[in-house]
């Protein structure tokens, strides 16, 4: 530990795309970090070129993917401690195919990191926050939220889960000095769809640094619910109130093609 006064933000997803632009955007306002992911390097490399800006990143390696790692992580963070400030939920994972025909394991993996995990550690976290009556919460969900997603029918399903807990939170939490945000963005450049076994190239409408950029300034400024980009919206809001008999086709046919 250093004697930093600074605010301390927990990342999780902090090996790769918005998390790390999020970690960055974070540093460049003031903030040290936890760095938190399956992969240790990438974050060590990130912590090195974080010490520029006079930040201590403290690096925890940890699996969301597996049962009780949340409380692993909130545990390594009180072992040392650290008081969080920020917590962004980043961490997430997809699965491309048919719901019948994805691997098991697969299914299972995406439940505990982009639900379970995510849950139980904005529940270990967030009644701290609420007591020192000062923090912020982002829980990064997606555009696929707003409506169903045939052939990535547990990660639409997942994201939907985010968005909904997020706004309920927010709305739980007025008044004592902490917000909850949930941004939402669409098609990214990041190793996302590579890693849920796209078998084609990703055509992404925003950057890893610009979707972090338009987060963190929804996050400073107490967003309840952050859509990067207009055109993300217009889907949001398409896939939220278009006819069912419209949107899943439309879906199904879009994720056929990765």
């Amino acid at each position: 530990m250093n004697g930093s006064t600074r605010p301390r933000a927990l990342v999780t997803g902090a090996s790769s795309g918005i998390g790390i632009e999020l970690a960055r955007q974070l540093v460049r306002d003031g903030h040290d970090l936890v760095l938190s992911a399956r992969r240790a390097a990438p974050m060590h490399a990130l912590a090195a070129e974080l010490e520029a800006h006079d930040a201590d990143s403290v690096v925890i390696p940890v699996d969301l993917s597996k049962p009780g790692a949340a409380s692993e992580l909130a545990a390594a963070v009180e072992t040392r401690g650290l008081t969080i400030d920020v917590l962004v939920n980043n961490a997430g994972l997809g699965g491309i195919g048919r719901f019948d025909q994805l691997d098991p394991g697969r299914v299972s993996e995406m439940l505990y990191v982009n639900v379970v995990a995510l849950t139980e550690l904005t529940r270990l976290l967030l009644p701290g926050m609420v007591a020192r009556r000062r923090g912020k919460v982002m829980l990064v969900a997606s555009t696929a939220g707003f409506q169903p997603g045939p052939r990535m029918a547990v990660y639409f399903a997942t994201k939907a889960y985010v968005l909904s807990l997020g706004e309920a939170l927010a709305f739980e939490v007025r008044g004592t000095g902490v917000t909850v945000t949930t941004l939402c963005p669409g098609a990214t450049a990041t190793e996302f769809f590579k890693v849920a076994g796209s078998n084609t190239a990703l055509q992404p409408t925003m950057s890893a640094a610009q979707v972090a950029h338009i987060g963190y300034r929804a996050l400073k400024a107490g967003r309840r619910v952050a859509i990067t980009g207009f055109l993300n919206r217009i889907l949001a809001v398409g896939g939220r109130y278009g006819p069912h008999s419209i949107t899943l086709p439309a879906t199904a046919a879009l994720m056929s093609r990765r």
